[in-house]
């Protein structure tokens, strides 16, 4: 499964470290975070609970960012 969030990301090197970050978290195959549109794809394992697995995705990135946001 695919899913688009919109988020808010000072800089492009930020938007990476919340990509590899993303990336990192238990339950994601594969993550797309584009600084230019402020968007992040996210592609979820088979059988992965979303609601669970964003929310930890979120915590992940403001381990490296702080200030970003991902709009759930």
């Amino acid at each position: 499964m695919k899913k688009s969030y919109k988020i808010e990301v000072d800089c492009a090197n930020c938007a990476n470290l919340m990509e590899e970050a993303t990336k990192k978290t238990a339950g994601v195959k594969d993550c797309v975070v584009s600084f230019m549109t402020q968007k992040m794809k996210v592609e979820f394992e088979d059988g992965a609970d979303v609601d669970a697995t964003m929310q930890q995705v979120l915590k992940n990135c403001k381990k490296v960012e702080s200030d970003c946001e991902i709009f759930l």
